[in-house]
């Protein structure tokens, strides 16, 4: 990779990153920075090479320093959580369980879950905020999703998203544990 793709691939990075975190849409900052839509498509894309005047007045439509936008040296920040800082939030006598794996902010709340509903076990859960999402792999037995009402089944290996803006459940009817892994995304508050 060259230094100009490095530098493209690291612009089109941070400026995905430093939209999302300012809330912007591509009209508002193409607005707020004086610049075609199209442009900061391509941008983001890494499908051009902006002019030095075009990135300045994006990077000050951001708030942020044209060094911040070109910045590659800055690697993404990591965080381990290990075992035995993951948060055990609910669990039942039968040996059902959640537990925070990790979370993050990006830009509203993110969070990974592991799950376990024993035979006959059932989770319910209140509706979240509009426009938060919820992921869902099953590992290990057959779960039933509960989504307004709606029963749907998903068996191991299989994968299910929903928008989790009404009252909804988890729900194991089979014979064996259910294992799973969910992710969930909350829309920053505004």
């Amino acid at each position: 990779m060259t230094d100009l793709d490095q530098l493209t691939q690291s612009l089109a990075r941070n400026l995905k990153h430093w939209r999302a975190e300012r809330g912007y849409t591509l009209d508002a900052l193409a607005a707020r920075a004086g610049v075609s839509r199209g442009m900061i498509i391509q941008i983001e894309q890494a499908r051009t090479n902006p002019s030095v005047g075009t990135t300045v007045k994006i990077a000050d439509a951001l708030g942020v320093s044209i060094t911040t936008l070109l910045d590659y040296e800055q690697g993404p920040q990591v965080r381990i959580v290990a075992p035995d800082e993951a948060v055990r939030l609910w669990s039942t006598e039968a040996g059902s369980f959640t537990t925070l794996l990790v979370g993050a902010e990006a830009p509203g709340p993110y969070e990974l879950w592991d799950w376990r509903l024993m035979p006959g076990d059932n989770s319910t859960s209140d509706p979240h905020p509009p426009g938060t999402v919820e992921l869902i792999h099953v590992r290990s037995g057959t779960l039933t999703l509960i989504v307004d009402g709606e029963e749907y089944t998903v068996p191991a290996g299989a994968s299910a998203t929903f928008e989790a803006k009404v009252a909804h459940g988890y729900r194991n009817d089979g014979t064996e544990p259910v294992e799973m892994t969910m992710s969930v995304s909350i829309p920053l508050a505004r």
